[in-house]
């Protein structure tokens, strides 16, 4: 492997045995651009390119690391969200296109977000002369949804939680990458100890961990071996659990006709409807992801 062509071809041939057909060709420009610092235009216009030695090794050494099932964003130790650069590491959950359909729809509730972002479009930000006292994101991981609200939403007094002390490093190491001021506390939500008074918030938002032990089946190995399982999976016989606690302290925190959204399993949707039904919210809307599956739920506190 001499030039840049030859690396695409031979990353391919290795990667092909764990990666679907479609997740090549991104994760090779992924990887070559990482280590060339070249474009992928220019990768492909420029094929001939040639690697010096160390670029050689680090190919050869990324391809031994891809080949286990990491995923490629752990191994460039960055991912892209809602138009923004995140750090992220194996203490948080990858962030999702879902999830940036959930952080859209918050920003378009309120008013903040002009153009279709679910077609694709960001749009412009404009003006909004009502501003949330607080906004709160329960479980954060890596910090994607209250980083994105704040980039987008400098009024917002913005705060998140999470159980882990490790991802909420990787949080403040986000929110500083992006300059933006987030407030973090470490707070398991399933015993959790209000740190304001009630009635306090505009917006809590949260994707709590949604996935039952039996889905494990189905769930590709690169996400099983690499990713935080304390992120990922609820117990078998309480599927609901986290939201049935976050949705019962937000009916004590939030403002009168404060909202509440939540990222869900596809499966249980029409559950979480009737969930908030009986804690008091109304105009409850399921709305689906980009694949057509129930994935996003907001509620308002009557």
């Amino acid at each position: 492997m001499k030039t840049v062509g030859e690396a695409r071809i031979w990353l391919k041939e290795n990667l092909k045995s764990v990666y679907a057909s479609e997740e090549l060709d991104p994760i090779v420009f992924l990887v070559l651009h990482s280590i060339t610092k070249l474009p992928p235009t220019q990768l492909r216009a420029f094929p001939e390119k040639q690697l010096s030695e160390a670029q050689t090794q680090m190919l050869l050494l990324s391809a031994q690391k891809l080949q286990t099932g990491m995923p490629v964003q752990y191994l460039l130790g960055e991912t892209e969200f809602f138009g923004l650069k995140f750090e992220i590491n194996p203490s948080v959950l990858i962030p999702r296109p879902e999830t940036e359909e959930l952080v859209a729809w918050v920003m378009e509730e309120k008013g903040s977000l002009s153009g279709d972002k679910r077609s694709g479009e960001r749009g412009k930000l404009k003006a909004e002369s009502l501003m949330p006292k607080a906004i709160l994101d329960i479980g954060t991981g890596s910090g994607c949804i209250p980083i994105s609200i704040k980039k987008n939403w400098s009024e917002a007094e913005v705060f998140a939680l999470d159980i882990s002390a490790e991802a909420l490093q990787t949080a403040q190491k986000n929110a500083s990458l992006n300059q933006v001021e987030v407030h973090f506390f470490q707070q398991d939500i399933l015993n959790f100890i209000p740190v304001k008074e009630a009635s306090c918030y505009s917006i809590i938002v949260s994707n709590p961990p949604y996935i039952t032990p039996k889905e494990q089946l189905q769930m590709h190995h690169n996400v099983l071996a690499f990713e935080p399982h304390l992120a990922l999976f609820v117990p078998e016989n309480d599927p609901l659990l986290f939201y049935r606690v976050i949705a019962g302290y937000a009916s004590f925190a939030l403002q009168k006709n404060g909202l509440l959204f939540f990222e869900v399993n596809e499966k249980y949707g029409k559950q979480v409807f009737e969930l908030l039904k009986g804690e008091n919210f109304i105009d409850i809307e399921i709305r689906k992801d980009l694949s057509g599956k129930d994935r996003m739920v907001r509620a308002k506190l009557g």
